[in-house]
């Protein structure tokens, strides 16, 4: 069976990077009938906190990301945090030393320091110098029950090659001899990070390891790792960096700083689902995606081996296509608090009507509370530019004079009425409809974009349109 796992340490909130990560090994799990796995690599005692456990929960919940096994759903393979799996690794570990694949290291932080330091000087690469490799059996063990504190290495083989045969990339190959014999359990009884990885991903049947080419380098050392003990190899694939548009690593620079920040500034998730996709992936031109869809199109051929570009333009773009297709019910419901929250209560279907004027236009669902002031506050500035333009023609007052009397004695007041009157009146007073519309836009909004000239009038209604061309008309 295809397992595959997205595999957090818990220092921070889940971030774009994370998300994708997470996203490609959710879409590959589900396109193959699979196993998506939750696992929380919280072993940094120092950063590792439950709020960022929480952050991390919340940021997948928010984009959709269910996981089949891992904290709060249980599994045959658990437990899911790294820390109650000490036993684990430890029990591990001494099965390395019996079979003299690892050793104990006494070496201090001090010592490790000026060995590094030496090793710079005459300009090689600061390497450990497995001098703890050589001690006596006896030794080890006077040290060990003395209660001195030590590591635990592994003990690299020589010579030879670790091949990765990797489904993005291709074949990478890295020459043993410029690895050392790295830490596999740290002085405090906690693993490292690849041996923790190897262990946990072995145990729990994944197939797949799907991550970020930042962790490529780590690659060798787990492979040697796994023939240490006998096990097969998962595949693995390491999926390219997001840089920011200035070819920069991503940083908060480039957008929000976590996940769930899109929510707070006004993404919607299904938005976001599809933007984190194309990060490094495509599928034909196609732009797109439903979930499903996603799914079903799913390749890890598909994803290319050159970092993505993280471009808040596109991503807006995408959350504005979003924002046209979902229900107009549910879009309502999203603005509704943000709307009262500006402009106070307001009649329900007034509102509900006003929201939906806007659904072509947004961008992010807060841009409503700007965009539709001025359905609930009186008009008490024009922009500047629009009333250099429009209202200082010579025309202009006789245009507004007009049509505010038309207006004002048109019954019933509905748009195909409303649209007639536009258009008799420019007719009869020789003018494109558009001479009519401008100044009558900015007199009844004070801007000069909104949506639909007759929608608005219809919208604000006889009286507040009566008043307003009123207002502006003293202003001329």
């Amino acid at each position: 069976m295809i397992r595959v796992r997205f595999a957090p340490s818990p220092t921070g909130a889940l971030h774009i990077g994370g998300a994708r990560t997470a996203l490609f090994n959710w879409l590959f799990a589900r396109h193959h009938g699979g196993k998506f796995i939750l696992r929380i690599e919280d072993t940094d005692r120092e950063r590792s906190t439950q709020e960022s456990n929480q952050a991390i929960f919340r940021g997948l919940d928010w984009l959709g990301i269910d996981w089949d096994e891992g904290p709060n759903n249980g599994g045959p393979f658990g437990p899911y945090f790294q820390t109650e799996r000490l036993a684990i690794y430890h029990d591990y570990a001494q099965k390395l030393i019996a079979a003299g694949q690892a050793y104990h290291c006494f070496c201090t932080p001090e010592e490790l320091a000026v060995k590094r330091a030496a090793a710079e000087a005459r300009k090689e690469p600061p390497r450990y110098d497995n001098s703890c490799r050589r001690l006596a059996p006896e030794e080890v063990q006077q040290r060990l029950a003395r209660g001195d504190k030590h590591v635990i290495r592994f003990m690299l083989p020589a010579a030879g090659e670790s091949i990765v045969e990797d489904l993005i990339r291709g074949r990478v190959v890295f020459k043993n001899e410029v690895l050392d014999d790295f830490v596999l359990v740290k002085s405090d009884g906690f693993p490292t990070y690849n041996f923790a990885c190897v262990l946990d991903d072995h145990l729990m049947e994944i197939s797949h390891v799907i991550r970020g080419d930042d962790h490529l380098s780590n690659t060798p050392r787990q492979i040697l790792l796994y023939q240490a003990f006998g096990w097969g190899l998962p595949r693995f694939a390491h999926i390219p960096m997001i840089l920011g548009k200035d070819r920069a690593r991503l940083s908060k620079r480039h957008g929000a700083t976590s996940v769930i920040a899109y929510n707070d500034i006004g993404y919607l998730p299904d938005a976001m689902i599809n933007y984190i996709a194309k990060l490094g992936w495509g599928h034909g031109d196609q732009e797109l995606f439903s979930r499903q869809e996603l799914i079903e199109s799913f390749s890890l051929e598909g994803v290319t081996k050159n970092p993505a570009i993280f471009d808040l333009d596109k991503l807006n773009w995408l959350n504005g296509q979003y924002i046209r297709n979902i229900l107009p019910e549910r879009l309502v419901d999203l603005c509704e608090p943000l709307v009262v929250a500006k402009y106070g209560r307001q009649d329900f279907t007034y509102l509900s009507r006003v929201i939906r004027l806007f659904q072509d236009r947004l961008v992010l669902i807060p841009d409503i509370v700007n965009l539709c002031g001025y359905f609930f506050e009186k008009v008490t500035a024009y922009d500047p530019k629009g009333a250099e333009k429009y209202f200082k023609k010579d025309n202009a007052k006789a245009i507004l004079s007009a049509l505010g009397q038309r207006l004002g004695q048109l019954d019933p007041f509905v748009k195909e009425h409303i649209e007639a009157v536009f258009k008799e009146l420019a007719k009869e007073m020789n003018l494109k409809l558009g001479e009519v519309i401008h100044p009558c836009r900015l007199a009844i909004s004070g801007r000069t974009e909104t949506p639909p000239m007759y929608d608005v009038v219809e919208l604000l209604g006889k009286e507040q349109v009566s008043a307003r061309i009123q207002s502006a008309l003293a202003y001329l």
